[in-house]
C-alpha cells in the first residue's frame, strides 16, 4: 500500500509518500518521498504565525510540494489525457476557497499519469481552521480526480506515533507495553494522553491557556529575540547552566499549578512573571542567559510533575512525549534522568529529531492507524475527559 499524506495544520505545508507493507501495529513503514516547506521566514518578521499568510502559503506550495515527494519516490509518468470538462468543474467546486489551486491541480493531472497510490491521509485537525482547509479541501479534490479514499487525522495521534517510529533501525512502531502516557508539548498544545491500547486515547490534562511552546516564543518575545524563540532560549539556558549563574533578578520564577490536584497545566502566569521580571529593561547577554535557564527550569519542573502524577496514577509502562518542544535537549536529559530514578521499570520514547515538528509522515502514521481500526468504533479516536465526545468530531 502507498499512502500519499498532508499536513497543513500551522505553518509546513508537507506531502510525504509513505509505503506500507503489512497489518497495523506490525507493519514497515519506508518513506519513498518526503517534502516540506516551512514559512517560518515568513512569519519571523511579525513574532508570529498569521493564519490567513498561512493559508495563501499553503495554496502555494502544496501541490509543488506533492510533486517534489511524487519526484522522489520516483512514480510520476507522462501523460498528456485531457480532463474531461465536468471532472474540472467538480474540482472547481471543491478547491473554489483555494484560488488558482484547481487549475494547477488540472494542468498537474493533465502532464502525468495517475500516481501508484492507495489511500490518501490529511490533517484534519487541531490546528489553524484556514490552514487546516487548505489541505483537507486538497486531499478531497485528489480524491475525487484519483479515486482514491481519503482517511482525516488528528494531528495530535501523528505526534504520538511519530514518537515510537523507529526511523533508524527497523522503520516499525515500537512495540510498546499499555497503559501508556502521552505528553504532547508544542507551540499549540500541552496535554496529557492516556494510551490505554493501540488507537484508543483519553485526554487527562491539558493547559488551561498557552501553550508551553507558545510560552516559549512569547518570553522570547520579551527578550527581543527572533521568532521562532524555543530554540534561541534553550541555547541561552544552556549557557546559564554553564556558567552557574544566580537567578535574575535574585529571585525564583513561579511553578503555576505544581500542587494542584489535577493534571493540567497553565503557562500564562508564569509568562506573566517572565514579563514582569524584564520591565522593559534591555537585558545584557548574561541576564538573558540567566532568565532563559530560569524560565527554562520553571517549564520543565511542572511538566515533569504532572507527567509523573499520570504515571502513578494510571499504572503506565511506557511515556511517550512528542510534539516540537520534544525537540529540547535540556527536556530530554532531564526527562529521562528522572525517569530513570522514579520509574525504572518505565520505557521513554522521544521521535527522531526530524519527526519532532509537524510533518506528513506522522500523519500517514496516524492515518494508517485509523483506517485499520475503522471497524472499532472505540479505537482510533482521542476521548475528551468526560468521556462524551470524540476530540475528532
Amino acid at each position: 500500500m502507498n499512502i500519499l499524506s498532508i499536513e497543513t495544520s500551522c505553518d509546513e505545508t508537507a506531502v510525504s509518500l509513505i509505503k506500507v507493507e503489512g497489518q497495523f501495529p506490525e507493519a514497515t513503514y519506508e518513506i519513498l518521498g518526503n517534502a516540506l516547506h516551512s514559512q517560518i521566514e515568513l512569519h519571523a518578521q511579525y513574532g508570529g504565525v498569521f493564519p490567513t499568510m498561512a493559508k495563501r502559503e499553503h495554496i502555494k506550495k502544496i501541490l509543488p510540494m506533492m510533486e517534489m515527494a511524487l519526484e522522489e519516490a520516483e512514480i510520476l509518468t507522462k501523460s498528456t489525457e485531457e480532463i474531461p470538462r465536468e471532472i474540472q468543474e467538480k474540482l472547481h467546486e471543491i478547491l473554489f476557497r483555494e484560488e488558482g489551486l484547481a487549475d494547477e491541480l488540472i494542468a498537474f493531472a493533465e502532464k502525468h499519469e495517475r500516481p501508484e497510490i492507495d489511500l490518501i491521509t490529511v490533517t484534519s485537525g487541531p490546528g489553524l481552521e484556514p490552514a487546516l482547509w487548505v489541505g483537507v479541501n486538497f486531499a478531497k479534490a485528489i480524491s475525487y480526480l484519483m479515486n482514491i479514499p481519503v482517511v482525516p487525522v488528528n494531528h495530535m495521534e501523528g505526534h504520538i506515533l511519530a514518537s515510537i517510529f523507529d526511523i533508524e533501525e527497523d522503520d516499525k512502531l515500537s512495540n510498546i507495553s499499555f497503559p501508556a502516557i502521552s505528553l504532547l508539548i508544542s507551540g499549540g498544545h500541552t496535554e496529557i494522553i492516556l494510551m490505554k491500547d493501540w488507537g484508543e486515547y483519553e485526554k487527562i490534562g491539558q493547559t488551561l491557556d498557552d501553550a508551553v511552546g507558545e510560552a516559549f516564543d512569547k518570553v522570547a518575545r520579551m527578550m527581543d529575540l527572533e521568532y521562532p524563540g524555543g530554540p534561541k532560549i534553550s541555547k541561552l539556558a544552556e549557557e546559564g547552566r554553564r556558567q552557574n549563574l544566580p537567578p535574575f533578578n535574585g529571585k525564583e520564577l513561579p511553578r503555576p499549578m505544581l500542587h494542584s490536584k489535577d493534571l493540567n497545566f497553565s503557562f500564562s502566569g508564569l509568562k506573566t512573571a517572565v514579563l514582569y521580571a524584564v520591565d522593559g529593561k534591555e537585558l545584557s547577554e548574561e541576564e538573558k542567559q540567566a532568565l532563559s535557564r530560569d524560565f527554562e527550569d520553571a517549564a520543565l519542573e511542572v511538566l515533569l510533575k504532572k507527567t509523573s502524577a499520570a504515571i502513578e496514577e494510571h499504572g503506565a509502562q511506557t511515556l511517550i512525549v512528542g510534539g516540537g518542544v520534544s525537540a529540547n535537549q535540556h527536556f530530554r536529559q532531564e526527562f529521562n534522568r528522572h525517569c530513570l530514578t522514579a520509574f525504572p521499570d518505565l520505557t521513554v520514547y522521544f521521535p527522531n529529531p526530524g519527526l519532532s515538528t509537524d510533518n506528513a509522515v506522522m500523519i500517514a502514521l496516524a492515518g494508517h492507524a485509523k483506517s485499520a481500526n475503522a471497524s472499532n468504533p472505540a479505537a482510533a479516536r482521542f476521548i475528551k475527559a468526560d468521556g462524551n465526545k470524540s476530540l475528532d468530531d
